[in-house]
């Protein structure tokens, strides 16, 4: 089943329109018999795995991974695909969070790291830290409230995708300690 195209996306730090359509597949449908229809279309990473001789040949094709597979079987294929997707079936499913890290750092992927699914305002700050940069919103939210998600906090502690160094490393260690008592004071 082929869902129907996201009229606008985030991208970056903005909303853009978006001509991408996720293919879906239907609950006993084989992923080797799925026919994939013509122009950009994102495949289910099993679709992919079954049709690679032939989805190769492709020169705008990107692949969704659900949150129940692995990113290791893209090993040597990521930076062939304009988009790599990942899925998030319900809010409160963060194994996507990994999904996008990995996707990052052990594959290498520099190209379009998209979130689609059950994606909300409330988890665009930390999707953008472990390597999204652009969200598929859910449609019956706003997504220009949601864009503001982004630019929740002004500053983060840990170290992730987007910030390499943690907030210690980053601030300035320039003021000297009143005292050097470690103990209870006096």
């Amino acid at each position: 089943m082929l869902e129907v195209v996201h009229q606008h996306i985030i991208r970056g730090r903005e909303v853009v329109a978006d001509d991408w359509r996720v293919l879906r597949l239907e609950e006993n449908e084989a992923p080797e018999a799925v026919a994939v229809p013509e122009g950009r279309v994102i495949v289910p990473l099993s679709v992919w795995l079954a049709q690679k001789a032939t989805l190769s040949a492709r020169a705008e094709l990107g692949v969704w991974i659900a949150a129940d597979e692995r990113f290791e079987a893209l090993k040597g294929d990521a930076g062939r695909f304009a988009v790599i997707a990942v899925d998030f079936p319900k809010f409160s499913d963060g194994r996507g969070y990994s999904i996008a890290y990995n996707v990052r750092k052990r594959l290498a992927y520099a190209g379009e790291l998209r979130a689609i699914g059950d994606v909300l305002r409330d988890q665009l700050f930390s999707m953008s830290r472990v390597g999204f940069n652009a969200y598929a919103t859910r449609q019956d939210r706003s997504i220009h409230d949601a864009l503001k998600g982004l630019t929740v906090f002004s500053e983060t502690y840990q170290a992730s995708v987007d910030q390499p160094l943690p907030l210690f490393r980053r601030a300035a260690r320039d003021a000297k300690p009143e005292h050097t008592d470690i103990g209870a004071g006096t």
